[in-house]
C-alpha cells in the first residue's frame, strides 16, 4: 500500500451512518450546485450578454442535477438528496425512520452549502445586474436564483396543490424506476432516469411555482438568501409563501408513494421466501435498489 495509502486509509470513515450523511450532504451540493448555477446564468445572460437561456434549458440542468446528484451518493445513502423522499420511504417501511433527521440535516446543509458556493461564483455579476442591492421582487430581482416564487396571482392553495402534484408524481415515478418486480431501469441507469423525471416534472409543472419539490432544495438556499443580503423578505413575500415548498413536497411525497403502493406495488406476486419474518422485514427495509438502497459495508 505504500506510506501515502496507509496515511489516508486512517482517514476511512467506517461509522455507516456518518458515510451516509456525508454522501447526502455531498449528493445535494451537487445538486443546487448545477440547479441554482443555471437560474443564475439564466437571468444574469439576459441583460448582461443579451443571450437568453430558455426555461427549458434551466428545466433540464436542474434535472441534471439531480442525476449526478444521485450518482454522487446512491451507492452509499441511497442517493435521496430530498427531505420528502426520505420522508416518504420511511412511512412506507422503505427507509429506517430514525434516520430520517440525519438525512434531512445533511441534505440541508448540503443545500445551503450549494447556494453559498453558486453565490461565490457570480458575486461580481449580481452586483453588475442589481447594482449592490438585492431584490426580492421587481425586474431586477435576484432571490428567484436561489428559491422559487410563484406568479403573483397564485392563491396559497394553488401553489399547495401544484407542490403536491409535482412532489407526488415525482415519489411514485422514483419508485417505479426502482421497482424490480415491475419494470425497473437498470442500475446504472436509475439516476439518468430520476434526473429526466425531474426535467419532465420542471417542463409540464414548472410555470406556476418553479418545481421546488424538493423541501432542501428551496429551504436551504432560501436561508442563505437571507443572510446573503436578501433579508428576511425572502420568508414574507407572496402571503408568506415560503412555507409552501417546505409542507407541500413532504404531503406530496407521501401520498405518491402510498398511491403507488396501492395501486402497483400491494399486487405484485411476493417473493418465494417471504415465509421467513426476519428475511421478510430486511426485504421491506432494503428492497429499494440504488436511490432508496442503503448498502451495508
Amino acid at each position: 500500500m505504500g506510506l501515502y495509502g496507509r496515511c489516508l486509509s486512517k482517514l476511512r470513515i467506517r461509522r455507516q451512518i456518518i458515510r451516509e450523511f456525508l454522501a447526502e450532504l455531498l449528493g445535494t451540493y451537487v445538486l443546487i450546485c448545477f440547479g441554482t448555477g443555471a437560474s443564475a446564468q439564466a437571468v444574469l445572460s439576459t441583460k448582461l450578454l443579451d443571450q437568453p437561456w430558455s426555461q427549458g434549458f434551466v428545466s433540464l440542468t436542474w434535472g441534471m442535477g439531480v442525476a449526478m446528484g444521485v450518482y454522487v451518493s446512491a451507492g452509499v445513502s441511497g442517493g435521496h438528496i430530498n427531505p420528502a423522499v426520505s420522508l416518504a420511504l420511511a412511512s412506507v417501511g422503505k427507509f429506517t425512520l430514525w434516520k430520517v433527521p440525519i438525512y434531512w440535516l445533511a441534505q440541508y446543509l448540503g443545500a445551503f452549502l450549494g447556494a453559498a458556493t453558486v453565490y461565490g461564483v457570480y458575486y461580481e455579476l449580481i452586483d453588475e445586474f442589481d447594482g449592490g442591492t438585492r431584490y426580492v421582487e421587481g425586474v431586477n430581482a435576484t432571490a428567484g436564483f436561489w428559491s422559487t416564487y410563484p406568479i403573483p396571482s397564485l392563491s396559497t392553495g394553488a401553489c399547495m396543490i401544484d407542490q403536491i402534484v409535482g412532489t407526488g408524481i415525482l415519489m411514485l415515478c422514483i419508485l417505479a424506476i426502482t421497482d424490480e418486480k415491475n419494470n425497473a431501469a437498470p442500475k446504472g441507469v436509475v439516476g439518468l432516469a430520476v434526473g429526466l423525471c425531474v426535467y419532465a416534472i420542471g417542463t409540464a409543472f414548472g410555470m406556476s411555482c418553479g418545481f421546488a419539490i424538493n423541501p432542501a432544495r428551496d429551504l436551504g438556499p432560501r436561508i442563505f438568501s437571507a443572510i446573503a443580503g436578501w433579508g428576511t423578505d425572502v420568508f414574507t413575500v407572496y402571503n408568506n409563501y415560503s412555507w409552501v415548498p417546505v409542507l407541500g413536497p413532504h404531503v406530496g411525497a407521501i401520498l405518491g408513494a402510498y398511491i403507488y403502493y396501492a395501486m402497483v406495488e400491494l399486487h405484485e406476486d411476493p417473493d418465494e421466501d417471504d415465509d421467513d419474518d426476519d428475511e421478510g422485514e430486511d426485504k421491506a427495509q432494503y428492497s429499494m435498489s440504488t436511490v432508496c438502497e442503503t448498502k451495508q459495508y
